[in-house]
């Protein structure tokens, strides 16, 4: 089972400003068109290669646009010593619950 995240738990974090990492594992073409603030993108594709540029001291929230990709990312990470959770719907379910102003596609 892969450790999950709700969309408002993530915006409680970001409010209390307590120590979190948000990762995008979408395609750059995708962050192009909304992207959540704070964010920073690293492609599914080029994550096992780019692994040395994520925290270990602090917990990891993955998202893509409905959380497939993100899962795969977040197997991946807890394979090799990370926290990390899935945000449950992606940055759709962000847009729609959450921030608006975030677009959806």
């Amino acid at each position: 089972m892969v450790p999950t995240i709700e969309v408002k738990d993530l915006q409680a974090l970001r409010q209390k400003k307590e120590p979190h990492f948000l990762l995008d594992v979408r395609e750059p073409d995708e962050y192009e068109i909304c992207r959540i603030e704070g964010s920073t993108l690293i492609p599914l594709g080029q994550l096992d290669k780019r692994l040395s540029e994520l925290p270990k001291d602090k917990p990891l929230v993955v998202h893509c646009h409905h959380g497939g990709r993100s899962a795969r990312a977040v197997n991946l990470l807890t394979s090799r010593g990370f926290s990390a959770s899935n945000l449950a719907g992606g940055i759709d379910a962000w847009s729609e619950q959450i921030d608006p102003s975030v677009p959806r596609y």
